[in-house]
């Protein structure tokens, strides 16, 4: 179905095709509404599969799979990222999800009433959107960061990917959240490890034990993560704030593990000093390498609507853009719940945030799915 100009029209268009914009066209399809997932990525499930080579996932594998899909693999297993990739894939072939890859959109805007998606020189309109993707599109390194001297090996951790990419010498890893614990674990006995920032606090039990697996399927996942901690209660609510702009406490390995393994914990990177990294307590760290776990930007700049508020965060209700009727988020953390970013609590959203959106699509909407 063509629209202004020739452009491609759907009734619905959803930007991003990993777990939450395939999870919401499962909800799409089985409702019989005419829809497009776009995603930058070549390949369904690069978004996984291009993050570092020993990555596995925080959460096992009975957690693991979309609506509709069990993950393939022993409830306990803890899945590779490669095994999440695949999985994602074989979740869009056996529904059937029409997938448009290797269409990154540099921008959405609105036209005579319409949403239109300009991706290269291609355009494509729909009456509703829904923006699929989580806060973590767009890496995060301070200004300072190339002041370094240009032998030091600067890496965020998106991009790292194994020991391979350092050279000899000291590894900073600036960031002692999960991502920073787990690759400076990998790093020690090959490097010496200063690991900087404050802490962040841990899940206080063994992440692979029994109990511990226990513990993490019954209360934590279930229970705290997906009922408890939701905009709808007076503790969700309460926490939210804190949990949007704080690193996640550690999960899988702990302070006294890396402590153990002689990784050195210091205080933040505040500058450069004659092309080394300094601490806050004026320590000046000479080490070959530095690694960035410092978060993430959401990276919606290509986003041409006023729906940000002065923080460039976007304004919406569990999802739903109420200044913009017809325009809906799925996968942002702590969308509606602690839950809403993982594998097992985007598929609630997607299917709440579908309910709304099918409430306003026209009956003529209501056909066969077209890719």
């Amino acid at each position: 179905m063509s629209g202004n100009g020739g452009a491609e029209s759907f009734e619905t268009l959803i930007i991003g095709g990993a777990q939450a914009g395939l999870s919401t066209g499962y909800h799409l399809r089985k409702r019989g509404l005419r829809f497009l997932i776009v995603d930058g990525s070549e390949r369904i499930g690069d978004a996984w599969r291009k993050r570092w080579d020993s990555l596995r996932l925080f959460s096992p594998a009975k957690f693991d799979g979309l609506v509709g899909m069990k993950f393939p693999a022993p409830p306990n297993h803890f899945p590779t990222k490669d095994e999440m990739g695949d999985y994602l894939e074989a979740y869009a072939a056996k529904f059937e999800l029409p997938v448009r890859s290797g269409m990154r959109v540099d921008k959405l805007f609105q036209r005579d009433g319409v949403f239109v998606v300009r991706a290269g020189d291609v355009e494509i309109e729909a009456n509703q959107v829904v923006v699929a993707m989580g806060n973590y599109q767009s890496h995060r390194v301070p200004a300072f960061a190339g002041e370094l001297r240009p032998d030091i090996v600067q890496l965020h951790s998106c991009d790292y990917r194994n020991p391979a990419q350092l050279r000899d010498g000291g590894v900073l890893i600036a960031g002692a959240g999960n991502s920073g614990a787990e690759i400076a674990k990998e790093l020690v006995g090959r490097h010496e490890i200063w690991m900087a920032g404050p802490p962040t606090g841990e899940v206080p039990l063994k992440f692979n034990s029994l109990a511990g697996r226990a513990i993490l399927a019954r209360l934590v996942f279930r229970v705290l993560f997906h009922r408890v901690l939701t905009v709808k209660t007076p503790i969700g609510r309460k926490a939210r704030p804190k949990m949007l702009n704080h690193a996640a406490p550690l999960i899988r390995v702990k302070g006294k593990e890396l402590a153990a393994l002689g990784v050195k914990r210091v205080g933040r990177v505040t500058a450069v000093r004659d092309g080394l990294p300094v601490l806050e307590d004026g320590q000046v760290v000479n080490v070959a390498n530095v690694v960035w776990c410092t978060g993430y930007h959401p990276g919606f700049s290509w986003i041409d609507l006023d729906v940000f508020n002065e923080r460039r965060e976007v304004i919406h209700d569990a999802g739903v853009v109420p200044g913009t009727p017809g325009l809906y988020f799925v996968g942002l953390h702590f969308l509606y719940a602690m839950s809403s970013a993982m594998i097992h609590g985007v598929g609630r959203d997607a299917g709440r945030i579908v309910d709304t959106l099918a409430a306003r699509a026209p009956a003529n909407a209501l056909r066969a799915v077209a890719g």
